[in-house]
């Protein structure tokens, strides 16, 4: 594949080319935010839903929003024209800009923009046909993980734990509870109820909880956003993972124990049905509202 062409400060570039300042606050202090958006066959999945989420984050720690909505979906939309894949994923980092190092942020500095795209690397048919393993640990990260910040060492290191164990993902507690898992959310499943953690600033509100409660709503799916204890994730009948890559995925051990009979469940086959029904439909009306501009 040729030099990806990526999106930084106002250019197209070569990702070869693109260049940063070493007094990038992102670099030096990792005060940035991110998101990614999932695309697929060149239509955004969710756009507006991840770039909320992407004012949310940058609002949450004071980064003055550099573009309107439709600058946003402009800049992003040639980046996905010019990469040559139709699935993609588009990552968007925001970080405050460059500026003599000092830890408080500094009176006037703006913001350094990267966007840049790479394929879409789903999930393999053995990991949907089998399902994939994690491991537990507590969760030590930060106590803002509402926000989807740059600053990932407590990510990183979680999926690090999971590399050397030998499995797909880490699943995180805090005080005893279900949080998430080191890039995933996570999801439990009881007697036909489908379970997540309430949106706290705990957990990073991924874009599929929006995406699991419409389908559940719309198809009489039993769903629920509570506080989950360590056992009823050990005990559940199924356990899932989200996100933008990974869309919805089946947990079949944990700890080296069974999830469940060991297999994928039902309410994962029908759960990941439904997602490929939202993608197609997606789609449709983004071309649809393209067509009408």
């Amino acid at each position: 594949m040729a030099d990806p062409v990526v999106y930084l400060n106002e250019q197209f570039m070569p990702l070869s080319e693109a260049r940063i300042p070493v007094l990038d606050r992102g670099f030096i202090f990792g005060d940035g935010v991110y998101d990614v958006v999932p695309v697929y066959q060149r239509k955004m999945f969710r756009a507006h839903e991840h770039l909320d989420r992407l004012a949310r984050s940058m609002q949450a720690i004071g980064i003055v929003d550099p573009y309107s909505r439709e600058q946003w979906l402009a800049l992003i939309e040639r980046l996905i024209n010019d990469f040559d894949a139709d699935d993609q994923v588009v990552y968007i980092q925001v970080t405050r800009g460059v500026a003599p190092r000092a830890h408080a942020f500094p009176a006037e500095a703006k913001p350094t923009v990267l966007m840049m795209a790479t394929p879409f690397k789903a999930p393999t048919p053995t990991m949907r046909e089998q399902g994939v393993a994690c491991v537990t640990m507590e969760d030590k990260r930060w106590l803002h993980c509402n926000i989807k910040s740059i600053s990932l060492l407590g990510n990183v290191l979680a999926a690090q734990n999971a590399a050397e164990h030998g499995v797909t993902e880490t699943i995180l507690f805090r005080d005893g509870l279900l949080t998430e898992a080191s890039a995933s959310n996570v999801w439990i499943v009881k007697d036909g109820v489908v379970l997540g953690p309430k949106k706290s600033n705990q957990v990073l509100e991924g874009i599929r909880y929006g995406v699991f409660e419409e389908l559940c709503a719309a198809n009489d799916i039993p769903f629920e956003l509570r506080d989950i204890t360590v056992d009823e994730v050990l005990n559940a009948d199924e356990v899932l993972l989200s996100s933008a890559v990974k869309e919805v995925l089946p947990v079949t051990v944990i700890d080296d124990r069974p999830v469940g009979d060991g297999a994928p469940g039902p309410m994962y086959r029908r759960l990941y049905a439904l997602y490929q029904g939202a993608k197609a439909q997606s789609g449709q009306e983004y071309a649809q509202a393209s067509a009408a501009e």
